[in-house]
């Protein structure tokens, strides 16, 4: 039934922030990291914008001001917050975010009772997958916001960071021949639109590694100067390297010759078997050319994906995020959820420990810009 799926997914937004204090709900330390106060609140007006205004005739808009504070990027419907301005927003408060959710929910609950047209059910679906899209971001933002906290604070002690990751083993490699192969979003269901249209591609003969690449791993890189050898890197990554003074992943901290990293149960010694994460495309692919590798491509992973072991960090490829042949925007606000970032973006592929349920197949694909690592991704090598 479709209430109960709502209800599961906005009850699990909620549960999210549960372990945090009021304080941690209005932070926002850099322009990617948006506050978990407006996570919960953007969510909300997915759906009071997308789906209560056009289809539900009785519905009170909670607030009018909310469309300007909670509006993300949609040019359509108007001026907002500019997305550096987020953590600026100390009111509405927290309290007050939440009594929003409240009374979106409470119509919401209303309209699913009476007959959907299958155009609102779209949306509908649509709403619930962009709020499992926002669960994982407020992963990424709640670690970044505690783990740039001077005092290394815990966010609790269950979270999704505990017991999830296998061993990496030693690089065993697995062999694919050239050929056509059929890439996209083939099967009934939703998907997002930048998975469609299927597509044959030919591809060369390739190997990927069977496993990712692990903390020790990636500690050898450190040891033999990989941060300070411009061979390796790309002339954009070598420039960031250097302006950032970037010398080890996101969260590590070289503590009295020992490396630590911040985890969401505090301050922990480096696992050297764990899977390394928290990279820049841009070391991904240097440590890739250290290796005598390089990385796979979207369309290497997608074909290959049956064959690995993938779904516990997001996987860096060597594609640029592109529209796939065929590939039209729905009209209106709904056609800027992903067209519009179609440049100077890198896809990565598989999943995260952070994903929601049913976020989890072979053609979904994410993307981010090349030097940011706060959401949980790792390193597959290819060759």
């Amino acid at each position: 039934m479709l209430i109960h799926q709502y209800k599961t997914v906005r009850q699990l937004s909620e549960e999210i922030c549960l372990p945090l204090q009021t304080e941690d709900y209005v932070v926002q330390p850099v322009v990617d990291v948006s506050p978990p106060k407006w996570h919960l609140g953007h969510s909300t007006w997915f759906f009071e914008t997308f789906v209560l205004k056009p289809y539900f005739p009785n519905y009170q808009e909670f607030n009018p001001q909310y469309n300007f504070v909670f509006n993300s990027y949609y040019e359509t419907l108007g001026a907002r917050v500019i997305r550096t301005d987020r953590g600026n927003l100390s009111r509405p408060t927290v309290s007050e975010v939440y009594q929003y959710r409240k009374h979106v929910d409470e119509a919401m609950y209303e309209l699913l009772q009476q007959n959907f047209t299958d155009e609102a059910q779209e949306l509908l679906i649509l709403g619930l997958n962009h709020e499992q899209q926002h669960q994982e971001l407020l992963w990424y933002d709640i670690k970044y916001i505690l783990g740039h906290n001077p005092l290394f604070p815990a966010y609790a002690d269950e979270h999704i960071e505990n017991g999830l990751f296998t061993v990496s083993k030693q690089t065993d490699w697995h062999y694919f021949p050239e050929g056509l192969y059929q890439i996209g979003y083939q099967e009934d269901g939703f998907c997002f639109d930048n998975e469609l249209a299927p597509h044959q591609v030919y591809l060369q003969p390739f190997y990927l590694a069977a496993d990712l690449v692990s903390n020790q791993e990636y500690l050898n890189f450190i040891d033999a100067g990989g941060y300070q050898d411009f061979r390796f890197w790309h002339q954009e990554g070598w420039d960031w390297v250097h302006k950032n003074q970037i010398k080890a992943p996101l969260y590590w901290h070289n503590i009295n010759n020992q490396w630590q990293t911040y985890t969401l149960s505090g301050l922990k010694n480096i696992h050297p078997e764990y899977p390394v994460m928290h990279i820049s495309y841009y070391e991904a692919a240097a440590y890739a050319a250290w290796k005598g590798c390089r990385l796979a491509t979207e369309f290497e992973w997608e074909a290959a994906s049956s064959n690995l072991n993938w779904g516990q960090l997001w996987e860096w490829t060597e594609s640029a995020y592109l529209p796939y042949p065929g590939f039209s925007k729905a009209p209106g606000a709904i056609g800027e959820y992903n067209g519009k970032f179609m440049v100077n973006q890198k896809v990565l592929r598989g999943a995260s420990i952070a994903t929601a349920a049913g976020h989890q197949r072979k053609s979904y694909r994410n993307f981010f810009h090349p030097h940011l690592r706060w959401h949980y991704n790792g390193i597959r090598l290819a060759k």
